[in-house]
């Protein structure tokens, strides 16, 4: 199965160039330090930059320059500084092509939930809620199971809804899935996994059509 790098550089795969992306938290960021060598894709954080780099290296960090994670980012020549409601404004009007966002659960109706767990303090939903709702293209970067082995593919989230019916595709350490209206439909397997392993890891409607190959990485 994959590590958390190799679930990034496969949703690297989904990027074209000359695209607008946002990042989310968590997984999701790792996919700047995997766009193909001569594709232009221009990143931006919500808190306010366009033209986000990969992460730098060990001992080259700046403190003042951070991704909405709040970790230590580059930038790249042409970016440019805003403040947030212009950041936001961009996301609204729908100018970002594509968002990249982790999640704990997503349902097979393309539900997404990934900004609260009960019982947890938080500080609010963030930008997540006008990212579900004005990108034009959602992907889901996430692990399968969760520590205990249960499915996080699901009939329906048991978490708050950040979305709904939003999510088009999910990337998983063990599968990509498309959101259809008969469900999961599974497109490829990670390196050494089985179809039926995938399927026992799924609790949500699993379509399964035809030889599924493995992922290119």
């Amino acid at each position: 199965m994959l590590d958390k790098n190799g679930i990034a550089k496969r949703i690297s795969r989904e990027l074209r160039d000359g695209y607008y992306v946002n990042l989310g938290i968590g997984i999701p960021t790792l996919v700047a330090n995997y766009i193909p060598d001569g594709m232009n894709v221009v990143l931006q954080s919500e808190n306010g930059l366009l033209g986000m780099g990969p992460f730098p290296f060990e001992g080259e960090e700046d403190p003042d320059l951070i991704n909405a994670g709040k970790q230590t980012i580059t930038t790249v020549p042409g970016s440019v500084f805003f403040d947030s409601a212009m950041s936001f404004g961009m996301i609204r009007a729908k100018k970002v092509d594509l968002t990249i966002l982790g999640a704990m659960e997503v349902s097979d109706q393309g539900d997404i939930a990934n900004w609260k767990i009960p019982g947890k303090m938080v500080k609010g939903m963030g930008g997540a809620m006008d990212l579900v709702a004005s990108a034009k293209n959602i992907i889901v970067a996430m692990q399968h199971v969760n520590k205990a082995g249960e499915s996080k593919l699901l009939p329906a989230c048991t978490l708050p809804l950040t979305g709904v019916r939003c999510v088009k595709r999910i990337v998983t350490e063990l599968a990509v899935v498309d959101v259809t209206e008969a469900g999961f439909k599974l497109l490829e397997r990670a390196p050494g996994i089985s179809v039926d392993q995938i399927k026992n890891a799924t609790a949500g409607r699993l379509v399964i059509e035809g030889d599924i190959p493995e992922m290119v990485l």
